[in-house]
């Protein structure tokens, strides 16, 4: 405990001299930090939040580390791309945390899933503040943890104020412990600030959930003496509060406990300091000394993403006339042959096969435990799968339309598609997103919703357009490392037909196909939108028109839209969703800028109305573009 708190002393010189550029304080909370930790083994996972100093400093990591991160040096855990705690180490076992701080708690049911899958006994713990309990995601996890009996100590740091709010306008319950009970959950309140009492009581829980795997919450009762980061003071705070607790300082209590045993003299504890001084010393001379981080663009890119070496697995001759839905589910069930540690997650998708039957019979031959029903928590879920890459699986989880991400939204695009360029730790984990409109489902259940997503760097987007793309599209994003959001049309799941090989085989991304050879127009379109160009020149056979299928939007293949567009002078895109801040504005813009000197007309792009779906039949179809595609296309070959 005396360790952290000599570092925090010494951070809060550097932070008002402007070496630092934000501290969130530990002080009066180390009891906790130390004591769990110390109750784990070393190689159980941790998810710490702002304020555990003492976890990192109890796994031993390298203080001039910890300093190059704080200084944004290139030394640190992040090279300079993240501050304070905002980082992991699969070395030391610690997960670090984002400011939407729920998403780790989910984390951890993965992490912890995947040791129960692999008949590890292990634990893991995780920390959340009384504030963070108010947040959807503690909820969620806490539900998964306790239905799937899931080894996670929940750690509840009850400090008295989330920033300046207190916990009277937090929660209306007596102790935040009694949120366990509505989930069946076991739990415990600790004085937070009693080391001995926090150590014992961890240890002991730890060796029972060892033998005897289930979620404990655990409020420990402490006090956050210093504001919530420094900026922030403490004015809000009663005096007499701060009194009362600082004579509970657990690192002042515990030293003269242990004076007053003979354990400690203090002439040893003056040595303890002196020695923690000296070591601070030397390795903030180390971290300070270092060159500042230098930009290089490239490895900024480059790190976007875990590099994926793609193995391109051949298609045999052997094949079968089968709909995209028995492309979609063979795929799946070949994969999950190959691939032992791949999990499914998702609602309904076990016995019942899912709503679409994409899973139908899995159970029976991979078992309950590799095909799992979730509680209706996509946002919890999504985490879940994060913690199983963590923890060295793979998942693929099946939001059961596309449109239900939304819930799932914040963990898709802050964690999975962060966490490789912040800290290194890939996410492999697939989302399948069944999406579309077209089939009367109205505004909820018929979205295409890329657009969310290709925003966002450091998530893949892949959008078949038909059964032979979907099958080798599908194994390739399970097989890469990094987060795919996969979309599936709902409307073309049992339309269309093509003869797939029935064995397992593999598709690149970032390869459009090129399905009709002309030399009037280029038409670029990706899922449906594809099948209407093609009905539009089947009716039109004297249209002369480069037709590409895009199959991926990111990585998008835009060196083949310029290709064509070179070819024939003109380019009309055709995408399901509406326009404003969509593929087709972006493909627009950079043909635009990269191939206007042999452009004949004006880029043309045609998208659904700018409203939300409507359900009625006749409204519907005014809103699809398919219709105007034809009108839009003959207009554009007349200029």
């Amino acid at each position: 405990m005396l360790k952290p708190r000599l570092i925090e002393e010494k951070m809060l010189i550097l932070l008002r001299q402007g070496k630092i550029s934000k501290w969130f304080s530990g002080i009066g909370q180390e009891a906790i930090s130390v004591g769990v930790t110390s109750a784990l083994r070393k190689n159980e996972y941790v998810l710490p939040m702002h304020r555990n100093l003492g976890v990192f400093t109890t796994r031993n990591i390298p203080l001039h580390r910890l300093f190059a991160q704080w200084q944004g040096k290139g030394s640190g855990f992040t090279k300079g791309r993240d501050r304070s705690f905002h980082f992991g180490s699969q070395e030391y076992r610690i997960i670090g945390m984002i400011s939407h701080l729920g998403p780790q708690l989910g984390v951890a049911d993965g992490i912890a899933l995947a040791d129960v899958l692999n008949n590890r006994n292990r634990v893991t713990a995780v920390f959340t503040g009384e504030g963070g309990t108010s947040e959807g995601d503690f909820h969620e996890a806490m539900n998964i943890a306790a239905v799937w009996d899931l080894p996670v100590l929940f750690c509840i740091e009850n400090n008295g104020y989330g920033l300046s709010t207190p916990t009277s306008e937090q929660y209306k319950c007596t102790d935040l412990a009694q949120k366990g009970v509505g989930y069946g959950m076991e739990s415990h309140i600790v004085d937070g600030n009693n080391i001995l009492e926090v150590f014992s009581k961890v240890d002991e829980l730890c060796k029972s959930i060892r033998k005897n795997p289930r979620p404990v919450l655990i409020e420990f009762k402490t006090f956050r003496v210093r504001g919530h980061e420094e900026a922030s003071g403490t004015k809000y705070v009663p005096t007499e509060l701060l009194d009362t607790w600082s004579e509970k300082d657990p690192l002042v209590n515990f030293e003269k406990f242990l004076v007053d045993q003979n354990i400690l003299t203090p002439d040893l504890i003056t040595t303890f300091r002196n020695e923690i001084y000296s070591e601070i010393d030397f390795n903030l001379k180390k971290a300070s000394e270092e060159q500042d981080i230098v930009f290089d663009e490239k490895r900024e890119l480059y790190d976007v993403y875990k590099a994926f070496d793609y193995t391109d697995h051949h298609a045999g001759e052997e094949k079968e006339n089968i709909r995209m839905v028995d492309a979609i589910s063979q795929g799946l069930r070949q994969s999950m042959e190959k691939h032992g540690h791949l999990v499914l997650m998702g609602q309904d998708i076990a016995e019942y096969g899912g709503v679409f039957k994409i899973t139908d019979g899995f159970v029976d031959r991979f078992g309950k435990e590799r095909v799992r029903n979730t509680p209706i928590c996509e946002s919890a879920v999504v985490s879940t799968a994060m913690g199983l890459s963590i923890n060295g699986m793979k998942s693929v989880m099946e939001m059961q339309f596309a449109d239900f991400a939304s819930t799932g939204f914040n963990p898709i695009v802050n964690y999975l598609a962060k966490i490789h360029y912040r800290w290194g730790e890939h996410a492999d984990v697939v989302i399948r997103m069944p999406c579309g409109a077209g089939v009367g489902a109205g505004p909820f259940h018929s979205q295409t919703n890329e657009a969310w997503f290709t925003k966002t760097p450091g998530l893949k987007v892949v959008y078949p357009a038909f059964p032979i793309d979907a099958k080798g599209l599908l194994a390739t994003a399970i097989n890469d490392p990094n987060p795919v959001l996969f979309f599936e049309h709902k409307g073309l799941y049992r339309s269309v037909y093509q003869d797939v090989p029935t064995d397992y085989f593999t598709t690149p991304f970032g390869k459009a196909a090129l399905l009709r050879h002309g030399t009037e127009v280029t038409i670029v379109s990706y899922g449906l939108g594809v099948h209407w160009a093609l009905d539009t020149l089947g009716k039109n056979p004297h249209i002369k028109a480069d037709l590409l299928d895009l199959r991926t939007l990111q990585p998008l293949d835009i060196k083949a839209v310029y290709d064509s567009v070179k070819k024939t002078g003109k380019l009309i895109i055709l995408q399901e969703d509406s326009l404003f801040g969509s593929i087709a504005s972006d493909i627009s813009a950079m043909v635009m800028e990269n191939c206007f000197q042999y452009l004949d007309a004006p880029v043309k792009r045609v998208g659904s109305l700018e409203t939300p779906i409507p359900f009625a039949k006749n409204l519907e179809d005014h809103y699809l573009p398919k219709n105007r595609f034809e009108e839009e296309l003959i207009k554009l070959l007349s200029y």
